[in-house]
This record gives C-alpha cells, structure tokens and sequence, in this order.
C-alpha cells in the first residue's frame, strides 16, 4: 500500500470545520465535499470512536457499494482515524478475500490544526497502487469544495 498526503488551508475556525467535513450537524456538508469522488456520496454509521460506518455510494449500474471501516479514532477538532477493512458491493459487506486483503488495514487520517482563525486539514491516506492517480486527482479537488463550503 502507498502512502499520500494532502493538505488545505481553510480561512475558518477549525469546530466549523471539523462539523462540515464530517457532515456531524448536517450530513449534507460531507455529502458536498465527497460529492467529488462519487455524486451520490455518503456514509451510514456515526464518527464515535470503535464504531462501525459504512462510505456509501451508488455505482454506475445503479447498486450501492463503498467501504466498510471503523472509526479507530475520534478527537474532537483534532484528529480522526478511519481504518477501512472491507468493501461494499451490491449492498453486501465483503471483509474477507483478495479484493479486501490490499485495502485491509488502510487509514485515512484527519489532521486539524488552527492558527488565528485559519485551520490546516491534513489527510493521511493509505492507497492501493491501483487508485494514486484517481486520488492524487481527485482528492485535492474535493479538500478544494471542502474549503469552498467552510469560507462561505
């Protein structure tokens, strides 16, 4: 697996960022910045530390799929720590078998730091070589809407 790092600097304090990114008052804000990996984009669980949750989206055959991971850490503001263990195909939760075992394991870590108002997101992202060139494309371009709807 392959490590990327992304980062943003979001002229907002980082409670409101924090909220907006993980859609925790309205789910409708992480649907908005993840929009831009898939449009139907969401998750199914909550952000408590040790609970399951579920990044959901529906493919291009109309059937829902995603990730399913646990949240292995939660600091308010701070720091939050996906770790992914499996797949979600056809509305099935796969945890066990090849296409699972080069993602068992991955993180994805959220990072906020504030300074004067202006927040630094940093994301940690474990990737299996087959998706670097989607990611490294895409996941600035969603940190970018992120920025867009935490300065509004």
């Amino acid at each position: 697996m392959e490590k990327l790092q992304f980062k943003v600097s979001i002229n907002a304090p980082v409670a409101k960022i924090y909220d907006f990114m993980l859609g925790i008052n309205r789910k409708s804000t992480y649907e908005q910045w993840t929009s831009l990996f898939n449009p139907t984009s969401s998750y199914e669980g909550s952000w408590n530390r040790g609970n399951k949750i579920l990044f959901v989206g529906v493919d291009e055959k109309g059937e829902k799929g995603g990730m399913v991971s646990r949240i292995a850490e939660n600091i308010p503001n701070k720091f939050v720590s996906i770790q992914h263990y499996g797949l979600l195909k056809a509305d099935k939760e796969i945890t066990e078998g090849p296409e699972v075992e080069k993602w068992a394991n991955g993180f994805e870590n959220y990072t906020f730091k504030e300074n004067n108002g202006n927040t630094t997101v940093t994301v940690d992202l474990d990737i299996v070589e087959e998706f670097l060139s989607y990611m490294n494309e895409t996941y600035p371009k969603a940190l970018d809407k992120l920025k867009e709807i935490c300065e509004k």
